[in-house]
């Protein structure tokens, strides 16, 4: 009796052992297959992409960058809350810079879309320094981390956007180019003749400061890798009182400059994406008088002001005698695609406006 347990028992534990080994042989084989088909199609992408008749659903979706510059907290970050909200495809980053040590927490921020983006290693920014370029090379420096991240579009904290997110996705990913605001500073005054045997008169440009640029990836790495012109703007472009020489605003002329220096100006739409009100002489506040950025107020956020912007197809630089048609994907489109500088109060308003989103 007991031997028959005992082969029973033998019989039992063979069976066993070999469902498992089958089991295991089973694993295996799957995993095997499973990853020979991938590297197959993964040879052969090229030749299958051209059959298909559509696109490759596992393939990460382009996105854009949104790098924002703040002195402190976001007070428009309610605004961009909204706007990221319309995107559920995940087709954008996060980054700000701010001042060292502030913190995007529950604290400071009510928008998820900004908790914890902070640039961690921010430096002290001051108007009018080289350190303006820094915060944006730190910012790159993050960014450019995520290889989807194809588009860098840098905005400052008083900045609202005038269309949904597909609008301005579209609008921007339509092109490979750059958008850069660079023309011809034949003014003089500024330029340096300390530069000339680094970055030469010929390759000096001006524009829109440094957070109203959108780059490509291809321009965005050769700001980041850049060690040649930047040290030069560090040491010889600096602002001085306006009745001496050389009154040199490093953040409206490097980004220019270095595109200039690097020969890629045909890559680059010569425009900014950013609307910027500066002749406000007549305006009777006296305080708002003269080239400077206008400051949105609650009583200016109208409808008029937002489609007035909206229908602005066109630029007119003076000093190249250049007028700048606005175009997307070959066809006439509005010029703007954000505006500054908005108060809070003015961008609640704007908010609750009823607008067309395109």
């Amino acid at each position: 009796m007991m031997k028959r347990r005992s082969t029973s028992f033998q019989n039992r534990s063979s069976h066993h052992q070999y469902w498992k080994r089958s089991l295991l042989f089973v694993i295996v084989l799957c995993t095997s297959i499973c990853v020979g088909s991938f590297v197959l199609l993964e040879i052969n992408r090229p030749n299958i992409n051209l059959f298909m008749p559509f696109p490759n659903l596992f393939t990460q979706k382009p996105k854009i960058a949104f790098l924002f510059i703040a002195r402190n907290r976001l007070p428009l970050d309610f605004v961009w809350d909204a706007f990221f909200r319309e995107d559920k495809d995940k087709r954008f980053t996060v980054f700000v810079h701010s001042r060292p040590g502030f913190l995007f927490n529950k604290a400071t921020t009510k928008s998820l879309y900004f908790l914890n983006r902070q640039v961690n290693d921010s430096v002290q920014v001051d108007w009018g320094s080289a350190s303006m370029i820094q915060a944006e090379r730190l910012l790159l420096e993050k960014a450019l981390v995520d290889p989807a991240n194809e588009r860098f579009v840098f905005l400052s904290d008083s900045c609202v956007p005038l269309y949904n997110f597909s609008y301005t996705y579209d609008y921007i990913m339509s092109t490979s180019t750059s958008f850069v605001d660079s023309f011809s500073d034949t003014k003089g005054g500024r330029y340096n003749p300390k530069m000339q045997s680094i970055v030469p008169e010929r390759n000096w440009r001006k524009g829109s400061q440094i957070q109203w640029v959108v780059l490509n990836r291809k321009h965005a790495e050769i700001v980041l890798k850049d060690e040649t012109v930047f040290p030069v703007f560090q040491q010889h472009c600096q602002p001085v009182d306006t009745s001496k020489q050389h009154n040199c605003i490093p953040d409206e002329h490097y980004v220019q400059t270095l595109l200039a220096q690097e020969g890629l100006e045909g890559e680059i739409t010569r425009r900014s994406l950013t609307h910027t009100a500066w002749d406000l002489s007549a305006s009777k506040d006296r305080e708002r008088r003269g080239w400077h950025p206008a400051t949105y107020k609650f009583s200016d956020a109208t409808s008029q002001l937002i489609l007035s912007i909206k229908e602005i197809d066109n630029i007119y630089y003076e000093t190249e005698s250049r007028r700048e048609w606005c175009s997307s994907k070959g066809k006439p489109s509005p010029c703007f695609l954000f505006a500054r500088k908005f108060t809070r109060p003015a961008a609640i308003r704007i908010l609750n406006l009823s607008l067309p989103s395109k």
